[in-house]
């Protein structure tokens, strides 16, 4: 990872934007009117999905991927202006958060502008436009050991909306590029802000198996630390869908602490119950007590916290990314998530989420329980996630007395045994 990543990361509220369809303009303007919510969520970074326009042929569906770009330096008419964007950046900043755009350097549109003014920089397989993955039929692969000048260019698209006010960049299937272009990236934006945040979309260790056994270069999560400061956790994706369909909660808890040997000790996960281009998990998970279990903990376990517009009202219908397709807020008022959400932010700027000794205790993983605990000098805090139907007395290592639960400023107390309902668990033990 990079050795200067502060572990303070490790505190922030991520929220990410699917401009289009967050709101029924989608436009900058209308989601510059939401910003005050998105605030009061806790949110720290406000994570765009791409702003370019987009292209053409080979379109899939009506409107097409925003990952399918025709042109890094402009800004799709459909969300607005450049002139648009910039006040979005402005608002944003004044309500003291920071805004990360996505940044898609693995592939183009079939007719991006670099291929009508550099065709030399693209991958080819039998002498025409291709990508190293077929399903990913609307678009066409750079080929980074093309030329130099083809890093340059983009390095300096970087730098431009760096200029402009942009916080950090989230990478698009970024270890499929070779590292030592990001960390020179990397590098040259240091010089314009050196607080910029570095987010690498890691991809699945079976994907990088697929990558590699055909003969193309794939970075294991490792490797990618070297220029990122926060990278997915899809390293251990696969645990956890399996877990959420009924499988093995334990596997999924031993895969969590396997990273805290395997990666430096300032590493930083991004934790997410669900993306763009993961369901929904309101459709995964439909009892509701347990969805809002695996909420809190997802804000409790190690790492920053990503949320995905619509999942604070419990959204089942994921917004399809190559047509109009607004999240509906129309029962937001009436069904949400949202003083979770609020009091889960707040546990979470807490310095002992970023600094404090973590464990997952394993006793109670055969109740359906996620117990872990966050310990400095000072206190152990304690996180009880039920993720499973039943009611529990269980058993901790703490004195007898009164605790405040702080997911809802409810006073618990221990006896012996502490009682385990439906409402997740956050409690101090001062020592």
């Amino acid at each position: 990872m990079a050795k200067d990543t502060s572990v303070t990361l490790r505190n922030l509220l991520i929220y990410q934007v699917y401009t289009r369809n967050h709101t029924k303009e989608g436009t900058f303007q209308a989601l510059i009117e939401d910003l005050d919510r998105i605030k009061s969520l806790g949110t720290d970074i406000v994570y765009l999905l791409p702003i370019h326009p987009v292209g053409e042929k080979n379109r899939k569906g009506t409107l097409g991927s925003n990952y399918s770009i025709k042109d890094y330096r402009s800004i799709n008419p459909e969300l607005g202006t450049f002139e648009d964007f910039k006040e979005l950046i402005k608002s944003v900043h004044e309500k003291d958060m920071k805004i990360m755009m996505d940044i898609v350097f693995n592939h183009t549109s079939h007719d991006s502008v670099l291929l009508k003014e550099h065709p030399e920089w693209f991958y080819y397989r039998d002498g025409r436009n291709a990508n190293r993955v077929g399903d990913w039929w609307d678009i066409i692969d750079l080929d980074f050991t093309s030329s130099k000048d083809l890093w340059e260019y983009l390095i300096e698209t970087l730098e431009m909306y760096a200029k402009m006010g942009v916080d950090g960049f989230r990478c698009d299937v970024a270890p499929l590029i070779p590292l030592d272009f990001w960390l020179e990236a990397r590098k040259r934006i240091a010089k314009i802000n050196p607080n910029f945040i570095w987010l690498s979309e890691s991809v699945h260790k079976s994907f990088i198996k697929y990558l590699r056994d055909m003969g193309f270069e794939a970075y294991s999560d490792g490797e990618v630390y070297q220029a990122f400061d926060i990278l997915y956790d899809y390293d251990i994706h696969e645990e956890f869908l399996d877990f959420i369909k009924g499988g093995s909660l334990k596997n999924y808890l031993k895969a969590i602490m396997n990273q805290e040997a395997i990666y430096p000790a300032n590493y930083v996960k991004l934790r997410f119950l669900e993306n763009h281009d993961q369901e929904r998990i309101a459709s995964l998970v439909p009892d509701e007590s347990i969805l809002n279990n695996l909420t809190a903990f997802i804000f409790f376990v190690k790492g920053a916290t990503m949320i995905y517009g619509g999942q604070e009202a419990y959204k089942i219908h994921r917004p399809s990314l190559f047509d109009k397709d607004d999240v509906d807020w129309s029962t937001y008022e009436e069904h949400n998530c949202v003083d979770l959400i609020i009091a889960m932010a707040i546990i979470k700027k807490d310095s002992i989420m970023a600094t404090g000794k973590f464990n997952i205790l394993w006793d109670y993983e055969p109740l359906k329980l996620i117990v872990m605990t966050y310990e400095n000098k000072e206190k152990v805090r304690y996180g009880i996630f039920n993720v499973g139907n039943d009611k529990h007395q269980i058993e901790l290592n703490i004195p007898n007395g009164n605790y405040t639960n702080l997911v809802n400023n409810q006073p618990i107390t221990y006896n012996s045994k502490l009682s385990v309902e439906h409402t997740p668990i956050v409690f101090d033990v001062i020592k």
